[in-house]
């Protein structure tokens, strides 16, 4: 399996890319890459400075601090996994609040940042052997990627698993809330200028809903195989 490629797995907010981002790359023995955590530390970023809120964004003071932010992921030998860092320090137990959760789609649409995070994933990924998981890696990232996914899945069980997903970090949070933040967040990824949520056009499209994880992985393995395999 010398014969390395870039998967890229994009698709709607807690339909699983993640977790089989990291499932396939661990099988693989390919390089993890969470966009989305790469956003979510910027926007963690901007909310210690007090450069955003639900009432202000102080777009402009943060433009300016981007040469001083420096976002990377780095291998934590505890746990075994790629955490995101910011400015050498690992905020993975800091960047899943809904808090980040609420605000981080306002940062994502700024061309400014999105131009800044591209480099850093176009880098990652000079090298092949990566899984990128996103809203636009198919499609702005690497459209040239050798495979790319589409996950997709009901709303209500999206919602039930980013519920779970939470209060299995002890935070205090209603099914309600989450309700309203992925259905403010779909709007927002899907009806933004710079570089909207959209199914590339080749990409193999995945509806999530009735299939375990374990499933699911097989499944998408079974396309990487052929690719992985030639030559």
């Amino acid at each position: 399996m010398s014969n390395k490629i870039i998967i890229a797995i994009d698709g709607t907010s807690s339909t699983g890319k993640s977790t089989l981002a990291k499932r396939l790359a661990k099988r693989l023995n390919y390089l993890y890459i969470d966009s989305g955590a790469m956003y979510r530390a910027l926007t963690f970023y901007a909310i210690k400075k007090n450069y955003i809120s639900k009432s202000h964004f102080e777009k402009n003071r943060l433009i300016q601090d981007l040469p001083n932010i420096l976002i990377d992921f780095q291998y934590n030998k505890k746990n075994s996994k790629y955490e995101v860092h910011l400015n050498n320090f690992s905020v993975e137990k800091h960047i899943r609040s809904l808090k980040v959760s609420d605000l981080v789609s306002q940062i994502a649409t700024i061309d400014e940042f999105r131009k800044e995070m591209v480099k850093v994933q176009h880098l990652l990924g000079a090298n092949k052997g990566v899984v990128m998981d996103g809203r636009d890696i198919g499609t702005v990232v690497f459209p040239n990627a050798e495979l790319k996914f589409y996950l997709d899945a009901s709303l209500n069980l999206r919602v039930k698993r980013r519920y779970k997903e939470l209060i299995d970090l002890n935070h205090e949070i209603s099914l309600d809330d989450v309700f309203n933040n992925i259905s403010l967040r779909d709007n927002q990824d899907i009806n933004r200028i710079n570089s909207p949520l959209k199914k590339a056009s080749d990409s193999i499209v995945i509806h999530t809903d009735n299939f375990t994880l374990d499933e699911l992985e097989e499944k998408l393995f079974s396309y990487v195989t052929p690719l992985i395999l030639k030559n």
